[in-house]
């Protein structure tokens, strides 16, 4: 008969993975933001609050706070890594000077956080029940901020109607995530696994929800602005000539030839 220590370990071992493609998820929309040399309407928030969770994680998971627990370092080292190199590509293409001031200084107050909170623990806290309920609930709150942090997003997408600025994959990832971790979490009951996770599973199956809800009027609102761009583009310096192609492009008709007459 397989151990239910066994299984953790499979679940744990899945679960690496999903979140690993969860992490990389936002690559295409980083990949748009340096091409474009802009980060547009996207928002940092959900990555800076990654970052913190995954920082957080990887300290909870070390053998001298909580034994047992290495599937959750190598997981939340390596979103480490990447989580602040989104973040670094923020600071460099955003264009306004306040909002990149802001990143910044969240993102060194992360830093030193996380310093400070390894230090005293290791030193103060002598037992691994201690040191796991001071950074369990660090985590459980860096979690739960992770998990919430799209909700600036959400909104966004309820009031333009649009989900071209929540990418569908951070979604779906999410989601999954959050599947993988909650089942993990009850194999070995951990209950600072189980309440992030639960409330992941909520705000994944929220994001699925709007997108489900949305995705048809992104379509049609991002083919009406490719449209406008592309009138725009065909401009030439007669007016007439300008309104013809315009109207042209709106109405779907070949406007009469201007033979100067």
């Amino acid at each position: 008969m397989v151990s239910a220590d066994a299984i953790r370990t499979v679940v744990g071992i899945m679960g690496n993975f999903i979140a690993l493609t969860l992490f990389l998820s936002p690559v295409e929309t980083f990949v748009r933001i340096w091409k474009k040399g802009s980060v547009e309407q996207y928002s940092p928030v959900p990555y800076l609050a990654t970052l913190f969770n995954c920082m957080a994680w990887a300290l909870y998971g070390l053998p001298m706070v909580h034994p047992h627990s290495i599937l959750l370092v190598t997981i939340n080292a390596t979103a480490v890594f990447i989580e602040l190199s989104f973040v670094i590509l923020f600071l460099i293409y955003a264009s306004d000077k306040k909002q990149r001031l802001k990143v910044f200084l969240v993102l060194l107050s992360e830093l030193v956080f996380m310093v400070l909170l390894a230090f005293l623990v290791i030193k103060l806290a002598h037992t691994y029940s201690k040191r796991s309920l001071i950074v369990g609930l660090v985590c459980v709150l860096g979690n739960i901020a992770m998990y919430a942090s799209p909700l600036s997003v959400m909104k966004l997408v309820i009031t333009t109607k649009s989900v071209e600025y929540m990418p569908f994959f951070l979604s779906l990832f999410t989601f999954l995530n959050s599947v993988a971790w909650f089942t993990y979490a009850q194999l070995r009951f951990d209950i600072y696994l189980t309440i992030p996770n639960g409330l992941g599973l909520l705000f994944g199956s929220a994001q699925l929800l709007l997108y489900a809800t949305y995705y048809k009027n992104t379509k049609r609102l991002m083919a009406e602005r490719k449209a406008r761009e592309f009138c725009l583009t065909e401009v030439v310096s007669d007016r007439d000539e300008t309104k013809n192609i315009c109207n042209t492009h709106q109405n779907g008709r070949v406007p009469a030839q201007n033979n100067g007459t």
